[in-house]
């Protein structure tokens, strides 16, 4: 849930027109070492500043990985 809490705080600061080395400033100040890296801030700094609206992951490619109790019991097997 953090980062998707993270990607909020940047979207807001860079519809305030914020650049990403002031998001990056005021991001470190607040979430210290927890906080997005530089190469985040920047992505998410150009993808807002070119319209995007959503800060949830893009679907991936490929069959969703399903588990089921029978496939962990096959693995749980000495």
């Amino acid at each position: 849930m953090e980062k998707i809490e993270h990607r909020a705080v940047k979207k807001f600061l860079t519809k305030q027109g914020k650049t990403p080395q002031t998001i990056l400033q005021e991001m470190l100040a607040v979430y210290g070492d927890s906080g997005p890296g530089k190469i985040m801030i920047y992505k998410w700094h150009t993808l807002f500043k070119q319209g995007r609206d959503s800060i949830e992951d893009d679907p991936r490619p490929g069959q969703p990985i399903e588990t089921t109790p029978e496939i962990v019991e096959h693995f749980d097997r000495p």
